[in-house]
């Protein structure tokens, strides 16, 4: 396959850091900027017995705010990498790799939106090609550096916010490829609800599914009751093509709100929903 993007790499030393964290430079031809890989290797992974051994990955959005406040908006992580360290050290996941992929910024709504929103007002989306951006350049540079197990079953994709639209968007418009997928704080409401219509017709869905939403998300009472009733929505869309409770766990989270911090609370649960091999 041919080579889409150049590398720069390194381990980031920080005490807030569980595991090994690699970053590396990722040119995006699709995009035509560049954005950093932030990749999460689980316990073992360079020890001489494992050498011959592939591992589950998981790309999640954002991926500045996985691993460490310094680089977390508004300072707050998702503890990615302790959560991931604890729950593999105690046999409830198997290893696997955490892959990072930081948003483009102040281009991150436009990359993340596959259509024309009014809120927030973006008129002329990029997301259209992000699926592409994942297949045919963060997965096959991933795959070239990282002992990657094959199959939807060891591929998990996920994202908050604007991060879960376009990881849903991806799902969707290429079925079969991911088989795990997070949905945290999904914005349904972008371009008039028009995915939740969409995924109406869709049939193949991943094997397993965590969504989340907060009863407080919105902070006005009418938007809140939307945004719950949106996801309640998608998941009766999920449970009629055949999803019961082992693939799709649906968490209305009272109380919570739009924030990092509450992602960073139920990640360990989604985690193990998605990757537990008893689960």
């Amino acid at each position: 396959m041919e080579e889409t993007s150049s590398l720069t790499s390194g381990s980031e030393d920080s005490p807030d850091l569980a595991g090994e964290l690699r970053l590396h430079e990722l040119q995006s031809r699709i995009f035509r900027n560049t954005r950093m890989l932030r990749v999460w290797l689980p316990p073992g992974y360079s020890a001489t017995e494992n050498q011959g051994r592939h591992y589950p990955v998981f790309y999640l959005n954002d991926g500045q705010n996985l691993f460490d406040p310094a680089t977390a908006y508004i300072g707050v992580d998702w503890q990615a990498d302790e959560a991931a360290d604890r729950l593999i050290r105690a046999g409830r996941i198997p290893p696997l790799i955490i892959v990072g992929i930081d948003n483009a910024q102040k281009d991150r709504p436009r990359e993340y939106l596959p259509y024309r929103s009014f809120s927030p007002p973006i008129m002329r989306p990029q997301g259209k090609p992000y699926p592409d951006f994942l297949l045919s350049e963060v997965m096959p540079f991933v795959y070239q550096r990282y002992r990657i197990a094959r199959g939807p079953e060891n591929t998990g994709l996920g994202g908050s916010s604007l991060g879960a639209i376009i990881s849903l968007y991806t799902v969707m418009s290429r079925p079969g490829i991911f088989g795990r997928l997070l949905l945290e704080s999904p914005s349904l409401f972008i371009a008039n609800r028009r995915l939740v219509k969409s995924s109406r017709a869709l049939r193949q869905w991943p094997a397993r599914i965590f969504i989340a939403i907060g009863t407080r998300e919105a902070g006005n009472e009418d938007r809140d009751r939307k945004t719950v009733e949106d996801v309640r929505e998608l998941e009766h869309v999920l449970r009629r093509a055949g999803l019961r409770e082992d693939r799709l766990l649906v968490k209305i989270d009272e109380g919570a709100t739009h924030h990092e911090r509450e992602w960073a609370k139920r990640f360990p649960e989604a985690l193990t929903f998605l990757f537990s091999v008893s689960s």
